[in-house]
């Protein structure tokens, strides 16, 4: 299929020899690229979105119409080796994560990785080391670091809002749902999502943790399948020490009832705390007492300000968002806590 649209192509500049504009596919155009991120590719400077791939051909064609995507493909590879794409963005299941990314940056395009990046950390750190090995960019979709509210939760903590920082906890209920038994639902199935509902939301938290903390000293944890409901763990716990001493603990339940459910990242300082959901608009600052709501906007596109950076990062105009070995931390305490590695 294609569609009639401007295409802005790779302009190299004589000097320099860099890409000046980022033309992108996405491989794997589900849910997750409707609102979250897939727009947002157009609405950043110096990008677009020109390329889609998806198996099934009657969703593919009408993800292409709705969001005017010009070319779109059902196999992986024919997108990887456009010549009309210059960027891939993966975001299919965890399972095939590695294998499509390992194609693209053979062929020489840079590669922004949903979370998490790869099944296993085995599989990671193979992915940051052949980016490494081959000088082709990697960046990881820990983009919750770059929205409002959490960057406004990193200013009170640089500014000691709450003194000395003492200790931080996160406890996440979920209702089971009722898709349990859906076979498409692959989230609770680690032959495909690495874990269970952890590994789909527990990275966006822990990335938030060492965004916040720095890199854990320690950590332990355990994992159990409590109801039973699908193969993958249910019921996370886990315990870490951070850098100066900060003690953390999380408990992560996927089987509560509903009404039951919370989502909650407490920070506690030896004068007040900072509390607030991981997937909510609004921060509780408590300072000597006194407690202060501070709402948030919901982001149109939740991703649109890390893909800003990433393509800034990919025409080496500035940083890497997320680097691989950011994400492969948050793998290492996943792996250790649900499989004690």
């Amino acid at each position: 299929m294609m569609l009639v649209r401007k295409q802005i192509g790779i302009i190299l500049d004589s000097k320099t020899k860099t890409m000046q504009n980022i033309r992108w596919g996405i491989i794997g155009c589900g849910n997750v690229t409707e609102i979250k991120s897939g727009p947002a590719f157009n609405k950043v400077p110096n990008s677009e979105l020109v390329a889609i791939m998806r198996r099934d051909e009657i969703k593919l064609r009408d993800y292409a119409l709705r969001h005017q995507v010009p070319f779109s493909f059902t196999n992986g590879t024919d997108l990887i080796h456009s010549d009309q794409v210059d960027a891939v963005y993966i975001a299919t299941p965890p399972n095939v994560r590695e294998s499509y990314a390992i194609e693209a940056m053979k062929a020489g395009k840079p590669v922004y990785l949903e979370k998490p990046m790869a099944l296993n950390v085995a599989a990671c750190k193979r992915l940051k080391n052949l980016s490494e090995e081959l000088g082709v960019k990697l960046s990881v979709a820990h983009y919750r670091r770059n929205l409002p509210l959490f960057n406004a939760v990193k200013s009170l903590l640089d500014q000691n809002s709450i003194g000395q920082v003492m200790s931080a906890n996160i406890t996440m209920l979920k209702y089971a749902g009722d898709n349990t038994n859906d076979p498409n639902n692959w989230r609770v199935d680690p032959a495909i999502a690495g874990g269970g509902y952890f590994y789909d939301l527990a990275p966006h938290q822990l990335d938030l943790l060492f965004y916040f903390f720095g890199k854990p000293l320690s950590y332990s944890g355990k994992a159990y399948n409590k109801a039973g409901l699908y193969k993958a763990e249910d019921t996370v716990e886990g315990e870490m020490i951070l850098e100066h001493n900060i003690q953390f603990k999380g408990y992560w339940n996927f089987c509560v009832e509903k009404g039951m459910e919370k989502d909650e990242f407490e920070i506690i300082g030896t004068s007040g705390t900072i509390r607030f959901p991981v997937f909510g608009l609004e921060i509780m600052l408590e300072q000597n007492g006194i407690i202060r709501k501070i709402p948030f906007d919901a982001p149109l596109h939740n991703q649109q300000n890390h893909i800003e950076k990433v393509v800034q990062y990919f025409l080496g105009k500035g940083e890497n968002p997320c680097a691989a070995e950011d994400a492969i931390i948050s793998m290492e305490v996943m792996e250790s806590f649900v499989y004690g590695n």
